[in-house]
């Protein structure tokens, strides 16, 4: 029995299994989405959440946490031919992604199910991606779509008031400019 046994095992050894999770993590960061199996996921969403969830306090202990949790990898690109250093996990933990979520209470990933299959054994594919920062949570959404809809509906009310006017306005000055002309001819 598994009694209060948490987690997924993924057919791995105690080291295996905590490697394989920093290593989908720390990609998670530098590239912002993986493709990986569906269990694996599962088991990465909650530590990736945890981890910018102490990128969002951004203090010095959170980032020792984080540094004792993940590891500091380097993020390496290759230009022109050559290894690039661009940074550190943690530092664009820390930097970009913790500050991009300051105002959302949780829920920093999704995933997202493929129609594709792996090619080596067939099995499931998902997307596991960081949320973007101009999509907020179905209630924020809802409201303000709400509100943006009144918004217009307002704005277009007063443009409809100032075209209005505005018409109004001209009309006179027309109307006035006929009569100052009608007035002078009568004098001639």
């Amino acid at each position: 029995m598994r009694h209060r046994v948490a987690g997924r095992r993924l057919g791995r050894t105690g080291q295996h299994h905590l490697a394989m999770r920093r290593n989908l993590v720390a990609s998670l960061i530098q590239h912002e989405t993986i493709s990986t199996t569906p269990e694996k996921a599962k088991e990465v969403k909650a530590f990736a959440e945890k981890l910018i969830t102490l990128a969002r306090k951004g203090t010095l202990s959170a980032r020792r946490r984080a540094i004792a949790m993940l590891g500091n990898r380097d993020i390496i690109d290759y230009e022109d031919g050559k290894a690039v250093k661009k940074g550190t996990i943690i530092g664009k933990l820390f930097s970009e992604i913790g500050p991009r979520y300051l105002d959302r209470p949780g829920g920093y990933t999704r995933i997202i199910r493929l129609s594709l299959r792996r090619l080596g054994d067939n099995g499931r594919l998902v997307l596991l991606q960081l949320v973007g920062e101009d999509e907020g949570s179905k209630k924020q959404t809802r409201a303000s779509t709400k509100r943006a809809s009144r918004r217009k509906a307002k704005q277009t009310a007063e443009a409809k008031e100032t075209v209005d006017v505005e018409e109004a306005v001209e009309a006179e000055l027309v109307s006035g400019a006929d009569s100052q002309t009608e007035k002078t001819d009568r004098r001639q």
